[in-house]
């Protein structure tokens, strides 16, 4: 009893920290150690921190480092050669200013669905968006949740294919790859981008019927924003790249992996190297080979892309590195947290009454699992390392005891880790927010209803259509 009361205390303290602003690389530790004392096991705090919460910690990043630290490099490499502008403008002009929300929605999927950061994103649609929407007469509150539908939803978790590190994380734990359940997924995406479309294009038009306009607001430039890594001086503002040059890098990234994932690595023998490495999970690591190999050539191509056009090669490589380490930290450190979680003996009633929510059908129980712990740590990719990394096993079971194709599982896992992980203490909103000079107060309950409501939505129907057809 003391043991799980121990486990929602530390639960609600982290979720209520990181709302205000502390770093998850100190609040995960100490919340581990804190739900350990509290729990009676005085003499186990400090071991549970060393041995579980470190072991844990370590293993995130071996497994997943390289998709973090390669992901940041490109997304920057893609922001300071100035074709990310590029992508941004050339869908502007084609749409235009007449259809504002959509380009952005639209100049945001493409980026995110091609490997760029969220956060890069963010920093670089945002004066393009405040142009475009003051230009249009729609209201700047609606700037951020416009974003967020094109970065934080269906490119993130549903289209198949996306390199974002969510669709990475259950590649190891089912045996899958980011291509899992395509048809599903593709179905999933459409059904977020066009219901928020549809929603945010409604509140335009609800706004402007009422003369409500784009609004009074002090305009700053956006400079270096230190919660994103994001800064602006090293970006190549003089050279036209082309649409098309923009796009190669990004098509790349997608094509290889989907070279590699169906082609390349089904026609290879393995046997030499499952010989040379025993304890080595071939299949559930093809799938990191093939994005960690797309993204490593997509950055080459694009660099050599640019040859002799860099303002600053080294800066751009330098800064991309140092752009990875606290997503990949915080991330690695709410895995430790909930690794600590998972060892104490009020786990086990938490978790046999998740995985008792439906036995014949683990998929409804493994999405409430996902979604309540990435709204609980604020993020979607901390929320899916935290259950997978204590419950990936038993649901990997529990797919195969009931019939269920691990490639459902997977999508589904993913698509529900991006239902509740935009709460109001998600760093990822505070930041949107900060980037676009608005509060929670005049922007939050659109991006609630482009990123929560819509998604969660969107993950049902795939539960249920999963469940009547099966994965396709």
């Amino acid at each position: 009893m003391f043991s799980t009361l121990a486990i929602i205390i530390t639960l609600l303290l982290l979720m209520y920290f990181a709302y205000r602003g502390y770093s998850v690389l100190f609040l995960a530790p100490i919340m581990a150690i804190l739900a350990v004392f509290l729990s009676g096991d005085f003499l186990s705090s400090i071991p549970a921190y060393t041995d579980v919460f470190m072991t844990a910690l370590s293993g995130f990043l071996m497994k997943f480092f390289p998709i973090f630290l390669l992901g940041a490099i490109f997304g920057r490499l893609m922001a300071d050669s100035g074709a990310a502008t590029a992508i941004a403008r050339t869908v502007v002009e084609k749409l235009g200013a007449n259809k504002a929300i959509l380009a952005v929605i639209l100049v945001c999927a493409i980026l995110t669905y091609g490997g760029v950061s969220l956060f890069v994103v963010a920093f670089a649609i945002y004066p393009i968006a405040k142009d475009l929407f003051k230009a249009a007469g729609i209201p700047k509150r609606l700037i951020p949740a416009a974003i967020a539908l094109g970065s934080f939803t269906f490119t993130m978790t549903a289209l198949p294919g996306t390199p974002a590190i969510q669709n990475a994380i259950p590649i190891p734990y089912y045996n899958t790859n980011v291509f899992a359940a395509p048809i599903l997924g593709i179905i999933g995406g459409l059904i977020m981008f066009t219901l928020g479309w549809l929603w945010l294009q409604s509140r335009a038009n609800k706004a402007m019927a009422a003369g409500e306009g784009y609004g009074i607001h002090e305009e700053e430039e956006v400079g270096s924003l230190s919660s994103t890594g994001v800064e602006a001086d090293n970006v190549n503002t003089t050279r036209h790249v082309s649409f098309g040059t923009a796009m190669i890098p990004l098509v790349l990234v997608i094509g290889l992996n989907a070279l590699l994932t169906y082609v390349v690595f089904p026609a290879m023998d393995f046997s030499a190297i499952q010989t040379q490495y025993p304890d080595l999970n071939i299949a559930g690591s093809l799938g990191l080979w093939s994005i960690i190999i797309s993204l490593v050539l997509a950055c080459i191509v694009l660099i050599f892309l640019n040859v002799g056009h860099w303002r600053n090669l080294q800066k751009t490589l330098n800064r991309g590195t140092y752009d990875s380490m606290l997503p990949i930290f915080n991330t690695a450190s709410e895995v430790g947290y909930g690794a600590v979680i998972a060892s104490l003996a009020g786990f086990l009633i938490i978790r046999d009454s998740i995985l008792n929510l439906n036995p014949e059908n683990p998929l409804i129980s493994e999405a409430v699992a996902m979604t309540t712990l990435a709204g609980i740590t604020g993020s979607s990719s901390g929320g899916l390392s935290i259950a997978l990394s204590t419950l990936g096993e038993d649901y990997y079971q529990m797919a195969l005891k009931t019939g269920i194709d691990p490639e459902l599982m997977h999508r589904v896992a993913v698509m529900a880790a991006g239902g509740l992980d935009t709460l109001p203490h998600s760093g990822a909103v505070i930041t949107l927010l900060a980037i676009c000079g608005l509060t929670h107060k005049q922007s939050y309950l659109n991006i609630a209803m482009v990123t929560m409501v819509i998604p969660l939505l969107a993950t049902v129907v795939i539960i249920t259509l999963g469940s009547l057809f099966g994965s396709f």
